[in-house]
């Protein structure tokens, strides 16, 4: 009998269909691969075994996990299932951390309501699973909040309240999404050890064809809230006979055509230019009487970019990045050092002389829904940085602008009434780079912009990197732990460990030949899609 059985699973929610007849099984001990774009149903059918469907959800076939009809089951029995016997990671770890509890209270709270183990014997367990995750005692106390953790940290936490009680079936939703790619090497090796040593079932849902190739003993693929393909993994991924799978395949490793040409004459003069920098903070004081050293978190880094070019700045989480990002864009001041834009130094200007500077910088986040107003329309999000224009533009010269910038991301100037929700992520990345362009500036500061998106997006999205590099003559520094992306994108890469830039050169020749331990590091770490395919076909077992 499988661990989780799902029969002709249909579901709609207000009248609305989600999933249309879906089947699959997960047996003990093996890891099955959900893949699927945005909107295919993967969330919903992890949700539905979970049974945290909206009130106005209506499910029709058979779910059955462990001999018990979970369509049927009562709340008081799915409590009791949720947390022991069936854990889930969820994608976005903020919004699945309690922000008031410490990461130790959260990961003891199940361990002490499950198994009714004193508050001593549960912080022990929970010290233990979070050292496995690689968040040991020593460097993250089980005092400190979420908000004092990184995005990485932060997924790992999550990750240890879902192992937390050795479950019979992990389900785990983007699991890796926001971690960099040594780490996210690291966590999936703990999936594959929990996974053998516990005989635990694992539901892996992801976007990345590789992370699954390397993963799944078998693969389903969703579309439109439909199994469209499904078996073993090698089988399904060489294959590719539904046109489909072929399409995730090609998206996955795309390379947007991108012209990459030397700087010349005057603009060899470089646009950015970063000398000396350095950037400490308080740190932690070990005891009432003892004195805090500061933490640096950027160390003495000096690089420059040329007009026009792609530069990705890698590395690990926690390893300055976006501390440095955050100087570039003039939101901290470094402790040390100088950091000038078109020949103008940034650190010692005020607010209001910034102004001209942040018209000709601007940046993309990751999240696009987390960076805007959801009761603001799409016209006054993407006009936001018109205030940095010496003459305010009129409404009617405004929405003007709005509507040419929504034309440059492919977007429709009728876009511009409508509000945040009512878009994909792929169409609110899109709306996200609009803003960022509408001042017409010559630094984009882009940090992980399509690290959420799924594999078909990532690649729209950059294509319109490529295109907006050439039409505007952008200059990109983009921020990111996917070596994918920079391979794809980028002319050079700089490798940043523990604040500094170890490695920096030609996008190719780094990601071929790294020099340093840090580099070897990230590529040895990063999934690949032809190297797991390749191992795969080797194994007999298949």
């Amino acid at each position: 009998m499988s661990l989780l059985s799902i029969e002709n699973l249909s579901l709609d929610i207000a009248g609305l269909p989600i999933l249309k007849d879906v089947d699959l099984s997960v047996e003990p001990g093996e890891v099955l691969g959900l893949v699927g774009e945005s909107g295919s149903g993967k969330s919903m059918t992890a949700l539905t075994v979970m049974q945290l469907l909206p009130e106005a959800a209506r499910t029709q076939g058979r779910v059955t996990f462990d001999g018990i009809d979970i369509l049927a089951a009562p709340e008081e029995a799915m409590c009791r299932l949720r947390g022991d016997d069936i854990g889930m990671v969820f994608q976005e770890p903020m919004t699945a951390l309690n922000p008031v509890k410490t990461i130790g209270e959260q990961v003891a709270e199940g361990i002490r309501w499950h198994t009714g183990a004193n508050r001593a014997d549960a912080e022990a367990r929970a010290r233990a699973i979070l050292d496995r995750v690689g968040l040991p005692e020593a460097k993250f106390p089980l005092t400190r909040f979420p908000h004092e953790l990184s995005g990485g940290q932060r997924q790992r936490v999550v990750i240890a309240i879902a192992c937390a009680l050795k479950p019979k079936l992990l389900i785990a939703d983007e699991p890796t999404t926001a971690l960099d790619v040594v780490l996210q090497a690291q966590i999936l090796d703990l999936l594959r050890d929990l996974v053998d040593e516990n005989r635990m079932g694992l539901l892996l849902i992801s976007h990345d064809l590789a992370v699954v190739a390397e993963m799944a003993d078998r693969v389903t693929i969703m579309r439109h809230g439909e199994v469209v393909d499904a078996g073993r993994t090698a089988g399904i991924l060489t294959e590719q006979r539904h046109p489909y799978t072929r399409r995730l395949a090609e998206a996955s490793t795309h390379v947007p055509a991108r012209a990459r040409t030397e700087p010349s004459g005057e603009d060899r003069k470089a646009l950015l230019d970063v000398s000396g920098v350095t950037r400490d903070y308080p740190g932690r004081r070990k005891g009432f009487f003892s004195r805090a050293e500061p933490f640096r978190a950027v160390d003495n880094v000096s690089f420059s970019l040329a007009p026009g070019h792609a530069v990705a700045l890698v590395g690990r989480s926690g390893c300055g990045k976006s501390t440095l990002a955050r100087m570039i864009l003039a939101l901290d001041r470094p402790t040390a050092g100088e950091i000038r834009l078109a020949g103008e130094a940034l650190g010692d200007k005020s607010e209001a002389e910034l102004r001209s500077a942040r018209r000709n910088m601007q940046v993309v986040f990751q999240d696009p829904y987390g960076s805007f107003n959801p009761r603001h329309r799409v016209e006054r999000l993407v006009a936001e940085p018109l205030h940095l224009l010496d003459k305010r533009p009129t409404a009617a010269e405004r929405r003007e602008q709005v509507a040419e910038a929504l034309h440059d991301v492919g977007l429709s100037p009728s876009d511009m009434d409508k509000f945040p929700h009512q878009f994909s992520g792929g169409q609110r990345q899109r709306i996200s780079i609009a803003r960022a362009i509408i001042t017409r500036p010559r630094l984009i500061v882009a940090d992980e912009p399509v690290s959420a998106l799924d594999v078909s997006i990532r690649a729209q999205i950059l294509d319109l990197f490529a295109d907006l590099n050439q039409r505007l003559d952008l200059t990109y520094l983009f921020i990111t732990h996917d070596l994918t992306v920079a391979r794809a994108i980028t002319d050079e890469v700089m490798v940043m460990d523990e604040g500094r830039i170890v490695e920096r050169g030609r996008t190719q020749e780094v990601l071929k030949h790294p020099r340093t331990a840090p580099a070897r590091a990230l590529v040895d770490a990063a999934p690949d899609l032809e190297r797991a395919l390749a191992a795969r076909r080797g194994d007999k077992a298949l």
